[in-house]
């Protein structure tokens, strides 16, 4: 008598394992999604605030605000990060910017001297 050992998977188990890995798929993905999203957002963010001390620091030489992000860009401690478009407008008095990220969802303002950042 020849006794058979069976080994591995049936087809049942093999197709439960799958389905239970595209369900953790199926939640995971999108929130991978949102998290890149919110950091692409915080990125525009955090260059808004270097590019308000850069302001202060050009106001400081100047005594005017920076009015391109040309100018801002001269000084050396200053640089945004790959992708952030920013658009800087300035004079005497203050200065008004924006940036935003092409693959976040939000674009951002910073009116200063002395403002906060405002999303919208």
């Amino acid at each position: 008598m020849k006794i058979q050992l069976d080994k591995g998977f049936t087809l049942i188990e093999i197709m439960i394992v799958i389905a239970i890995i595209g369900i953790l798929a199926a939640i995971a993905i999108p929130q991978f999604s949102a998290y890149r999203i919110k950091s692409y957002n915080s990125i525009a963010v955090s260059d808004l605030r270097n590019a308000a001390a850069a302001q202060e620091a050009y106001f400081i030489e100047h005594k005017s605000y920076a009015n391109s992000i040309e100018e801002l860009a001269k000084k050396p401690d200053f640089y945004t990060s790959p992708g952030v478009v920013m658009n800087v407008g300035g004079d005497q008095t203050g200065y008004t910017m924006r940036a935003y990220h092409p693959k976040g969802n939000k674009s951002y303002m910073l009116t200063g001297p002395g403002g906060s950042v405002t999303g919208n």
